[in-house]
């Protein structure tokens, strides 16, 4: 009797020793190829903890338990093999995507999967996603028969310039009684480069030939004399001089038609973008300097239409690009190159090295456009006294970006003591902001100041009233 109790409970610790015998191989396969067990495992789960219980109370159920148990294993066996031997090898992936692309505009982007296995693959698909992306959907559901393909499409937003890396596909398949599932990586380098929103180039240049580019805030700008040299003939508008009429092309067509006169050409103009801690803000999703950029890349692109030469130089606490003034349709490209991967960083600007660099490498006259911020008397300082000692050799035209948070705050305070307080210390602040920019303007410089969003109108029209004067 005694030697049948010590029996039964030796049997008893059979399940545990199982779970034990099963756990450790489990933990290595999920190390070694990726396997993971699903939640179908509660069924034959759950039928050896039952068995395991009767046997428990009954030996009798010890042998049927052992049975199942060795039918449940060699099962689950056999399932994973099947799917790591057969997905280990004859899965390819093919991405279709463009290689440029504009910030905050969708573009579609496909994956082919072929499947070169004997076996049916059931599973997920997701495709790399780059940071500060958003795709839909986000993944794929995968139903592929044997020596089949499927081609899966989903839409990227980018959300921030640069240039990202994609790396991998990653694949969730299913055992063939559902079981296992393994993760697959693929390796699938690809390089996507995020630029700048360009639409309004191409708006811009529409506006331009419909004579209506007062919709985007550009003015007609009065021209000091008289541009002798001929450029093309148009239509009338109203605001346009009644002496600039060419009345033969006007009985030709039949319709009013003005001679239209080119300005000066081959000036130089040099934005110098400050890509330190000044620029960090954020405002309507995007960092200052990308509105900054938004609206240096469009004035570039009125010059360059205009015959002038444009350069750039971004830096920070160091020089992070510099491109000489050039002309040309080939420079806009090269100006988006040398600026789509520059981002704010929380440095203090080197002011001093960046307007060395630019007086070593830029000898001639130009309009030099300084896009930055003004938030304490130390960066205000440097930015006077740089800006300053420009004037006479070059033009200087300061770019301040506004912060809406503080206009706010000084025009509609909250209500109670606090809401007053932090009115009263914005007012101050842009009390003291304004007086830099009037010490700026009495020195010679010239001045934009807007609001981020609403920067890239103000500065166009500024250098347009630039060229008409002919300050350059």
């Amino acid at each position: 009797m005694n030697t049948q109790a010590e029996a039964f409970r030796y049997v008893s610790q059979w399940p545990w020793l199982l779970l034990l015998a099963v756990g450790l191989p489990m933990l290595y396969v999920a190390w070694r190829w990726h396997l993971y067990p699903t939640r179908w495992w509660f069924v034959p789960l759950g039928l050896a903890f039952v068995l395991s219980l009767l046997a428990v109370f009954s030996p009798a159920w010890v042998p049927l338990l052992l049975a199942v148990d060795a039918m449940l294993v060699v099962l689950v066996v056999i399932d994973g093999l099947v799917l790591v031997v057969t997905t280990s090898r004859g899965i390819s992936v093919e991405r279709s995507v463009a290689r440029t692309v504009s910030l905050g505009v969708e573009l579609p982007s496909s994956l082919t999967v072929r499947n070169g296995t004997a076996v049916r693959l059931r599973g997920a698909v997701r495709d790399d996603l780059p940071q500060d992306f958003t795709c839909r959907p986000s993944q794929h559901r995968l139903d592929l028969p044997p020596r089949g393909f499927v081609t899966m499409r989903r839409q990227l937003l980018p959300g921030r310039r640069g240039a990202f890396l994609l790396e991998h596909v990653y694949l969730r398949l299913l055992s063939p009684l559902r079981l296992w599932i393994r993760q697959v990586k693929l390796d699938l380098p690809g390089r996507m480069n995020v630029y700048p929103d360009m639409k309004q180039l191409a708006d811009y240049a529409l506006l331009a030939r419909t004579n209506r580019l007062s919709l985007i805030g550009v003015r007609r700008t009065r021209r000091i004399g008289q541009d002798s040299d001929f450029e093309r003939l148009r239509d009338y508008t109203r605001d346009d001089n009644y002496r600039h009429i060419d009345w033969r092309s006007t009985a030709r067509r039949a319709k009013l038609t003005v001679r239209e006169f080119q300005s000066d050409q081959s000036q130089r103009i040099v934005f110098m973008l400050d890509c330190g801690r000044m620029m960090t803000n954020h405002r309507d999703g995007y960092t200052l300097l990308d509105h900054a950029l938004n609206a240096c890349l469009m004035m570039s692109y009125v010059a360059l239409a205009q015959g002038d030469e444009v350069g750039l130089l971004c830096f920070s606490d160091s020089i992070h690009a510099y491109l000489p003034p050039q002309g040309g349709s080939s420079q806009m490209n090269r100006l988006l190159q040398a600026s789509f991967d520059q981002f704010p960083k929380m440095v203090e600007s080197r002011y001093d090295e960046a307007f060395l660099y630019l007086s070593n490498h830029c000898k001639r006259r130009a309009l030099v456009v300084l896009a930055t911020n003004l938030i304490d008397e130390v960066n205000a300082g440097r930015v006077v006294d740089h800006l300053t000692h420009l004037a006479g050799r070059h033009l200087p035209l300061g770019v301040l970006l506004r912060d809406r948070q503080m206009f706010d705050a000084a025009d509609a305070p909250d209500a109670g003591p606090l809401g007053l307080y932090t009115a009263a210390a914005a007012a101050d602040i842009l009390v003291w902001r304004q007086e830099r920019i009037v010490d700026l303007q009495h020195r010679g410089v010239l001045v934009v100041d807007a609001f981020p969003e609403d920067l890239t109108a103000p500065l166009v029209n500024e250098y347009l009233k630039i060229k008409a004067q002919h300050l350059l």
